[in-house]
């Protein structure tokens, strides 16, 4: 059974853990013939250059995560972490004093830096760090080429001087990190850009991932930056509507909430509603050129999947919400099973 997940942030750090559980639950040890293996396609539009170093932060947050050595009470970074190298850097000057690396941390965002400037390439490195744990899923990233993510925001304050006054008054473009965490998207977003994304495309093995899988998921992770990026990369839609695979999507929204981060601060601005319902049509249904064969929403939203299957994508319902590892494994068994009645059907 291989099973391919697009995945990016905590919440899809939780939900790869629990299919990697479910997978060791359901084919233990290839006990009668059968055998799992799960590889991660990972966002990369949150990553960025601070300090002189590259951080790399839905992987690592998947890498800590499955290594068992991450911060379960921050949501990210290490276990155990401490922060004097941070508060070096903010005596000098250098960084973002409101983004903090943890010294643990800043050592993967060294050796990684250290690795890019000898020439190698993020899926290269990244292969190179899970190395050091044993994961028991394959990480890739989405794509080697730098997209990191840019918000168009809303700011009275604002303007640019290499516009005109009528096209950027009020507004101003920023880091997605600076964004997420130091205005913890309090400022309106108007758009989302990758960069260089016309210049991209999936990192070696990614089209392969998901051309040879069983079941391809997509993780309850943000629709617009994290998943909305993947698919932005030329080649990874066509290369998901070309696999026969089914594709099974779990709703990060839970009626009508976000289950984790912010993501109802990012869907306004490609007009899409902070519903179920609302994450599922904006993906689309496979048959007319978009993402889904399936759509699994929490018990709360069983109306939506009621609309949905009315119009032909397969729906489902079940609980959503990851508060622990088994309920992580038990979701992903529903996602599982839905794509597996998907096959059938």
């Amino acid at each position: 059974m291989r099973i391919t997940v697009l995945a990016g942030g905590v919440g899809g750090s939780r939900f790869v853990r629990g299919v990697r559980e479910e997978c060791a639950r359901r084919w233990p040890d290839g006990e009668g013939g059968t055998e799992a293996s799960v590889t991660v396609v990972v966002n990369t539009g949150d990553d960025i250059w601070l300090s002189g170093v590259r951080l790399m932060p839905d992987f690592d947050s998947l890498l800590y995560s499955l290594a068992g050595v991450n911060d379960t009470e921050r949501g990210w970074g290490r276990a155990g972490e401490t922060e004097r190298v941070a508060a070096e850097l903010r005596e000098w000057g250098v960084g973002w004093p409101w983004f903090t690396l943890g010294d643990l941390d800043l050592g993967t965002h060294l050796a990684r830096t250290a690795w890019l400037r000898e020439g190698l390439t993020p899926s290269q490195i990244t292969e190179r760090l899970q190395q050091r744990w044993p994961l028991g899923v394959r990480l890739l990233p989405a794509t080697d080429t730098e997209v990191d993510t840019h918000v168009r925001v809303a700011d009275p304050e604002a303007s640019d001087p290499e516009a005109s006054d009528a096209e950027t008054r009020g507004k101003r473009e920023m880091h997605f990190q600076e964004w997420w965490t130091r205005y913890h998207a309090t400022l309106p977003a108007l758009a989302f850009r990758q960069q260089n994304i016309a210049d991209a495309r999936p990192a070696p093995g990614v089209a392969e991932a998901i051309a040879d899988a069983d079941l391809v998921l997509v993780a309850p992770s943000n629709p617009v930056v994290s998943i909305g990026t993947i698919l932005a990369v030329p080649g990874m839609r066509e290369a998901l509507a070309a696999t026969t695979a089914p594709v099974v999507g779990v709703s990060p929204i839970i009626g009508g909430k976000v289950v984790r981060g912010m993501a109802d601060a990012c869907l306004p601005a490609i007009g899409v509603e902070t519903s179920a319902e609302a994450v599922g049509r904006h993906y689309g249904f496979r048959r007319d050129g978009g993402l889904l064969d399936a759509w699994l929403v929490d018990e709360t939203d069983a109306a939506a999947a009621g609309s949905l299957t009315a119009d032909g994508l397969l729906a489902a319902s079940a609980p959503l919400w990851m508060h622990d590892l088994d309920r992580s494994a038990d979701l992903a068994g529903a996602a599982i099973d839905l794509g597996t009645a998907g096959r059938s059907a």
